[in-house]
This record gives structure tokens, C-alpha cells and sequence, in this order.
């Protein structure tokens, strides 16, 4: 086990949610390392079978075994946290790149400074928008980018040439589609989403917020319940709601895989959902040419002063805990990783899209469909706050909205008065903590 001494951050403390456990390490062995990875694919089994034959030529290359253990998008920033409290972990972490400022805050991870990145080609070997995602501004890194995602809106070509429907262009247009290609009573909705999912909801509610002009959160603090804010988490509700384009039992599905489901029965006409969820869908028998995408439609015009936001900078970084005995070992892996091949190679695996510009070589990587998320990451996604408190706000504003989409599941109106009492209660969850 890798021990640690790191002062408990009250922030952190207050993130920390049930039992964590720590991994089996292996300090005894130099030539052994832990990673944590993320989960990328359709299952944890699904990418042990991909980073095996990875990682079988990292060690084959440098000698260094590694153990992986793959863990899912909810446990994972609360085994991370745990390890950078309890000083038990691994030597090497994937993390939600939305958490990065959050997790740097825990001084816990090592900095990666110019003279770092040159082992790595450099900073502008890296992309702009990715690299924005890699910590606090005006600091030092403490991860970097390892996938790249944006969102998109994946569309059931044949039923939209059978409701005589182009692609949407905007949010009027996408409401019209999804309400046209709705029919309850033969269970098809014109949309599916992942309501129990509280990362999913926060994403939403931050890219929305940006249209209405607004920051749900700013290193002053929480601003959850104001008007722009309750606008934009009530635009997404209301797809369940008032809309009724999403079907009720969409209130339980907990990850964007379980939804894509919905999506390749043809159960659902449309899925929002960043490019990760390709493999998803052809792996549940949907051929690609069977499905279009195209940009998140945002509201023409946008509320005054809004920005149009159609992605977060999504997708996940990876670290490398300070005070791993075996930093370098686990400094070879971040550079494996990062590597113009291998970068093609996972990302082609996971459907992502590379972080680093000469994986672009790769022709895999222009495809219609991928163009489409390249652009948004590259020209229409911003990134969430690189501020500390940044993985509480999607815990408390998710877990809210959540809450919210269950209770309109069971046939409740949710009024936009409810909706501001569920974001103020946020907010005091948040200040409660000092955060």
C-alpha cells in the first residue's frame, strides 16, 4: 500500500460519502504499479480486456507490471478522495476532468510544470480545450488530458425520414421532432436520458445555465437559485415533465449506456450523449449507418447575454499521486499513455477522441460523425469552473435534479417554485460546508 500524509481539507471531508477503500498496492515491488482507471466502455470487463493488451506492451516496453483496477463513473471521485485523505491508493489515477480543480485542491497530485510537460512533447502537443480542463487557472497542472468528449445528439435515421423530419437545427426544431416522434402507447419517446445520474443532470444544468447567462457557481461561491439558474435546470426537467418526450422510466436510468439502450431498440428517436457511447451503440447492434449526429441545438436566439455552450470540456485526465515511492515508474505510464499510438489506439477503442495533436494522423478520427464532436470540443465547449468546489456542485445540483426527475416519474408536477426550493436547498448544502 502507498501511505500518505495529507491534512483533511474541510472541502474534501464533506464530499466524502459511506465507506472508502483503498486498493492493493504494491510498494514492495518497484517494478509493480496501481492504476485506477476509469470505466470508458460499455463495461469494467470491457476495458480490462482493452488495457490489458495496452498494458501488456507498456510492461514489455519498460519492464513494469501494472495493476489496473477499473471503477465506475459513481464510485470513482470518492475512492480518489479517499486515497488522498486516508493516504492509501494507487501510484496512477484516471479522473473526471470536470473534477481536476477539485482534486488539485487536495495537494495530493504532482504538478506537472513546463519543464515535466517537455517529457511529454510540450503543452501545445496537447489540446487548448483539453488542457483547460487540467486544474485551477493560473496554476500548474496537476493532471492531464488522457480522453476527449464533447456532447451530441445522436438521431434514428429511419425515424426520421418516416416522420418526413430533418436533423434540428435549435431548440425549437429539436422540441418539434422529439414531440412528433413521441408516441406513449407504443412506448417511443422522441428523447432518452439518464435522470439518475448525477454527473449527466450536472452537465446539463451547467451548459444550460451558460445559455441563459449564468454561472451556477464562481470561486465566490454557489449561486443555485437564481432566476437563469432554475431556467435552465427547469429547460431540462421539462422534457420529462411538460414536454413528455422522455419516457418516466427514464427517472432510474443511472448511466448513459442503460439509456443508449432505449436508443438502438428504437425505443427512443434521440440520445444526447458525448462520443464515448459509439462502440455502446454498435456493440447493441446498431450499424453506423443507421444513426446521424449532429451539434446540440441551442436556443435561436439565445436568452440575452448567453453563450452558446453546446458541450462541457468533457472527458478524463490522468495523475499521478505525489508521493508514490515509485513516481517515475508511474511518470513512464502517464507518457505510455499519452503516447501518438496509443492515443490512437485506446481512443479508437472507447470511441473517444484523442488529446494530443498528432494522434490526428490517424484517419480513424474523421469520420462524419467524429468531425462533429472534434468541432464542438474544439469551438463550442467550455469548461466547467476550475475552481475546488467545482465536484461538489455536481453532487448536490445533480443529485437534486435527480431527485426532482423521480418525482415527476411518479406523475407529480414539478413547478418552476419547486424547482428553485430543490436548488436553494443546494446551495445550503454547499455554504453549509463552507464550500
Amino acid at each position: 500500500m502507498i501511505k500518505r500524509s495529507l491534512a483533511a481539507v474541510s472541502l474534501i471531508a464533506a464530499l466524502l460519502a459511506g465507506t472508502l477503500t483503498g486498493c492493493a498496492g504494491s510498494a514492495e515491488d518497484p517494478n509493480t504499479i496501481t492504476y485506477w482507471a476509469s470505466n470508458q466502455g460499455k463495461s469494467a470487463e470491457q476495458d480490462m480486456e482493452i488495457l490489458h493488451d495496452e498494458l501488456a506492451q507498456f510492461t514489455a516496453q519498460t519492464g513494469i507490471e501494472v495493476n489496473v483496477e477499473v471503477i465506475g463513473w459513481s464510485d470513482l471521485l470518492n475512492r480518489i478522495l479517499g486515497a488522498a485523505t486516508s493516504g492509501v491508493g494507487p501510484d496512477v489515477v484516471n479522473l473526471g476532468n470536470t473534477w481536476a480543480a477539485s482534486l488539485q485542491a487536495t495537494g495530493a497530485f504532482v504538478p506537472f510544470d513546463d519543464r515535466l510537460m517537455q517529457r511529454f512533447g510540450g503543452r501545445e502537443r496537447f489540446l487548448d480545450s483539453s488542457m483547460s480542463s487540467t486544474g485551477m487557472a493560473g496554476q500548474v497542472p496537476t493532471s492531464l488530458p488522457l480522453y476527449g468528449l464533447s456532447y451530441g445528439v445522436f438521431y434514428n435515421k429511419k425515424l426520421f425520414a418516416e416522420a418526413g423530419l430533418a436533423p434540428p437545427r435549435n431548440w425549437d426544431e429539436f422540441l418539434a421532432a422529439s414531440e412528433r416522434l413521441t408516441d406513449p402507447a407504443r412506448n417511443r419517446w422522441g428523447l432518452t436520458i439518464a435522470g439518475a445520474s448525477y454527473t449527466e443532470n450536472a452537465h446539463f444544468a451547467f451548459m444550460f445555465a451558460r445559455w441563459e447567462g449564468v454561472d451556477l457557481i464562481t470561486a465566490n461561491g454557489p449561486e443555485f437559485d437564481s432566476p437563469g439558474a432554475v431556467s435552465a435546470v427547469q429547460r431540462y426537467l421539462d422534457l420529462m415533465s411538460t414536454q413528455k418526450v422522455v419516457s418516466p422510466g427514464d427517472a432510474e436510468e443511472g448511466n448513459t449506456s442503460s439509456a443508449a439502450e432505449d436508443f438502438t431498440d428504437g425505443n427512443a428517436a434521440m440520445l444526447i450523449a458525448q462520443n464515448s457511447v459509439i462502440p455502446t451503440l454498435e456493440d447493441n447492434g446498431m450499424s453506423e449507418d443507421a444513426y446521424g449526429v449532429v451539434r446540440l441545438p441551442a436556443p435561436d436566439p439565445l436568452p440575452r447575454g448567453g453563450t452558446p455552450a453546446l458541450s462541457h470540456v468533457a472527458g478524463s485526465n490522468v495523475a499521478v499521486f505525489a508521493d508514490s515511492p515509485k513516481r517515475e515508474q508511474a511518470l513512464k505510464l502517464v507518457e505510455f499513455l499519452t503516447s501518438k499510438d496509443v492515443q490512437a489506439s485506446l481512443n479508437k477503442k472507447y470511441g473517444t477522441l484523442p488529446v494530443v495533436t498528432d494522434a490526428y494522423d490517424d484517419p480513424a478520427f474523421h469520420t462524419e460523425e467524429d468531425e462533429v464532436f472534434s468541432d464542438v470540443l474544439a469551438h463550442y465547449s467550455e469548461p466547467a469552473p476550475m475552481i475546488p468546489t467545482e465536484a461538489h456542485f455536481e453532487t448536490t445540483v445533480g443529485s437534486a435534479m435527480r431527485d426532482l426527475f423521480a418525482e415527476i416519474a411518479t406523475g407529480r408536477q414539478v413547478t418552476t417554485d419547486d424547482v428553485r426550493a430543490a436548488l436553494a436547498d443546494a446551495e445550503q448544502k454547499m455554504r453549509g460546508t463552507g464550500s
